[in-house]
């Protein structure tokens, strides 16, 4: 890239995007912005960015496009669909999707951007809502290489840890292990939370005693207090992490896997889908135990 700031198309206005927004409009690249609800863009807009009516007219001019929406049919929308991004893109561009998805879908959208001439990149993130707005986020690419160092000075206006896990697709499977993991500490978190109340035992006083120990994690310091203040608003939606535990089984049953805590930790989930709570935040879980909704024991 030349020595002036790149040009940059984004797509996706969402609690994520919004901050990432800022946070490249704040540093000076000069920006074109989509989302799927304009009126989420008008502080973007208001603050520099210039409007685009679709996915292929945020791409007219850009050195670089991103994308983090929601679903894996959003991300070939706006990518591959009839009015998305690679149509007007120039060849030595790059390409950069940013939402968490299929690593199949990763690998076909870097194919169909090559034959452009086009560099693609998948760097799904992690770091929450939180991460975003302190620029702070995890950054977890795949793609070639060479893309990947050109794009490392913008990735560094959004996130602290930067990393490459090789060719199409890797980025996205290496957010799923992240997701995994995070199946797990979150159902250990709120049994743990659960067996103290039940025990008699201050949930909050546990959380000062466990919370710098070997139980300590991401979920236990951010998600646990948010139980205790009866705050299950997101965050992250439990739908958008159904969406993730399924690429997951997906990419399990690719490989022969079976993983029975996130089978287990998927179906927690879906009960509680199924009883409305898809649009509370993940520490929700918190109510299946609660409201005994799920899988039982046998």
């Amino acid at each position: 890239m030349s020595e002036r700031l790149p040009a940059l198309g984004f797509i996706g206005a969402g609690v994520m995007g919004r901050a990432m927004i800022g946070h490249l409009l704040k540093a000076g690249h000069p920006m074109r912005i989509h989302t799927r609800t304009r009126s989420r863009a008008g502080p973007l807009i208001a603050a520099g960015a210039v409007w685009a009516e679709t996915p292929v007219e945020v791409a007219q001019g850009a050195d670089v496009v991103i994308s983090i929406v929601s679903m894996p049919a959003d991300v070939r929308a706006v990518w591959l669909g009839p009015v998305g991004a690679l149509k007007m893109m120039k060849a030595g561009a790059i390409g950069v999707d940013m939402t968490t998805s299929s690593p199949a879908l990763a690998v076909e959208i870097h194919d169909a951007a090559k034959a452009r001439g086009v560099a693609m990149l998948d760097a799904p993130v992690t770091g929450g809502d939180l991460g975003a707005r302190e620029a702070r986020l995890s950054i977890l690419a795949g793609g070639p290489r060479e893309a990947f160092d050109r794009m490392k000075p913008i990735f560094e206006k959004l996130g602290t840890t930067i990393r490459h896990f090789g060719g199409p697709g890797a980025g996205q499977r290496c957010k799923l292990c992240n997701q995994i993991v995070i199946a797990g500490t979150m159902i250990g978190m709120v049994e743990g939370l659960y067996y103290a109340k039940r025990a008699g035992l201050d949930p909050a006083e546990v959380l000062e005693g466990i919370g710098a120990g070997a139980a300590g994690s991401w979920s236990l310091t951010h998600l646990a207090p948010r139980i205790l203040r009866d705050d299950l608003e997101p965050g992250f939606m439990i739908e958008h992490f159904i969406k993730d535990l399924e690429l997951a089984l997906e990419e399990c049953r690719r490989l022969n896997l079976h993983l029975r805590g996130l089978e287990l930790v998927h179906r927690f989930y879906r009960a509680l889908k199924a009883h409305g709570h898809e649009r509370k935040g993940t520490q929700a879980l918190i109510l299946a135990l609660e409201k005994g909704l799920g899988p039982h024991p046998v």
